[in-house]
């Protein structure tokens, strides 16, 4: 008998969200990520749960016990269960009535196996009791065991009710699945079959998906795989992966942590901004990487004008596009210019230059003292 043992399962908070729910005979299972990161030994960020109560006993046990609770998503089943400051996600058995490719209408169910043959992947279907107990409805384990991503069923049929699953099955693959083992015939060929279903999404959902794919450690065979489906170019049109392993192979080098942005860079693609629902502040940083990887300003300089994050994430995108390796040299040049400040300001010049030429004698001054490395003082400069 398989038993999850972890800091998490016997925290106070959650042993007391599973006193109070199953204190009258509920069902109480934990589910999804906390039960598959576990037995994978990856950490553990959210914790759900998985129960035949209904929502409205789930608020009433709660309560009863004094558990605050939080109505997230009680249309659906799910309420959030806050113990001691940690959120608790708790979703009553369901079953789905009808789907569309974007939303479910589902019912409540009291069966576990019923709830299980909803969910997407194999590995996202296996539960745990309050103590740990594995219940595995429907297999899964030697899938996860195997870190196999395989759809529950027909791969076909799971992904026409939530054409989201087509990218999630690519970003699972990334952060879960066996490289080595390489992808699901039968899930490409039910991905490829379905492109049309992902004109259906909002670019906020695929905006979303995108950024958890390419924050993996190596999201490059996923979206290489993406790309041979026809995926990749259904959202991303224009955009080209070729450079996008070139990059995480620098970025090892270099000690970085994955960066999506950064990585998204590297793709290209026509108005990705848009495409992917990039916040402006994303947008605004996506070009500033692209413009300054593919220009010719040296490390120092883009040290001052990007500051450190950004035009170490320029160079790493450079390095990759032009496929060069990576030298600990750019990260001192990086952090010279970023610590460097230009020792003139405008009222050193007044009131001899004003208004436009003001600004343009500023400008000149600053291109001097950056072509000197930085080295020219105020006097020098004032000279000039």
């Amino acid at each position: 008998m398989t038993r999850l043992t972890a800091d998490w399962i016997t925290n106070p908070a959650t042993r007391a969200v599973c006193i109070a729910l199953g204190g009258e005979g509920a069902q109480v299972l934990f589910v999804g990520g906390c039960v598959r990161n576990t037995l994978l030994d990856v950490d553990v960020s959210d914790i759900d749960i998985a129960t035949d109560a209904t929502p409205d006993q789930v608020v009433a046990l709660a309560k009863a016990a004094g558990i605050r609770t939080v109505p997230t998503g009680i249309d659906h089943g799910t309420v959030t269960l806050l113990q001691d400051g940690l959120p608790h996600e708790v979703t009553t058995f369901r079953r789905d009535v009808s789907t569309d490719g974007r939303r479910a209408i589902v019912a409540f169910s009291t069966d576990v196996a019923e709830d299980a043959s909803r969910r997407d992947f194999t590995m996202n279907a296996i539960y745990a009791r309050p103590d740990g107990t594995v219940v595995d409805p429907l297999d899964g384990l030697p899938d996860l065991r195997a870190r196999r991503v395989r759809f529950i069923g027909t791969a076909e049929d799971r992904i026409r009710e939530d054409y989201l699953r087509s990218l999630r099955y690519f970003r699972f693959h990334a952060w879960y699945g066996d490289q080595e083992s390489g992808f699901d015939t039968d899930a490409l060929a039910a991905i490829a079959a379905n492109l049309d279903g992902l004109d259906l999404l909002s670019r906020e959902r695929i905006g979303s998906e995108m950024r958890k794919l390419l924050s993996a450690p190596d999201p490059a065979p996923s979206v290489a795989a993406m790309r041979t489906t026809g995926a990749f170019a259904r959202f991303l049109p224009g955009a080209d992966d070729r450079s996008l392993a070139p990059l995480v192979h620098v970025e090892s080098v270099a000690g970085v942590l994955p960066n999506p942005l950064r990585r998204l860079a590297v793709l290209g693609g026509t108005d990705a901004a848009d495409a992917l629902r990039l916040s402006r502040a994303e947008a605004a940083s996506l070009d500033r990487l692209r413009n300054a990887a593919v220009s010719t300003t040296g490390a120092a300089e883009l040290g001052y004008r990007l500051g450190v994050g950004e035009a170490g994430d320029a160079l790493l995108v450079r390095s990759a596009l032009l496929e060069q390796p990576w030298s600990a040299e750019f990260e001192d040049q990086v952090s010279r210019g970023a610590a460097a400040q230009f020792p003139i300001r405008a009222k050193d010049l007044m009131p001899r230059f004003q208004g436009p030429e003001l600004g343009a004698e500023l400008a000149r001054l600053e291109t001097l003292w950056i072509g000197s490395d930085f080295c020219l003082d105020r006097d020098a400069l004032l000279a000039l």
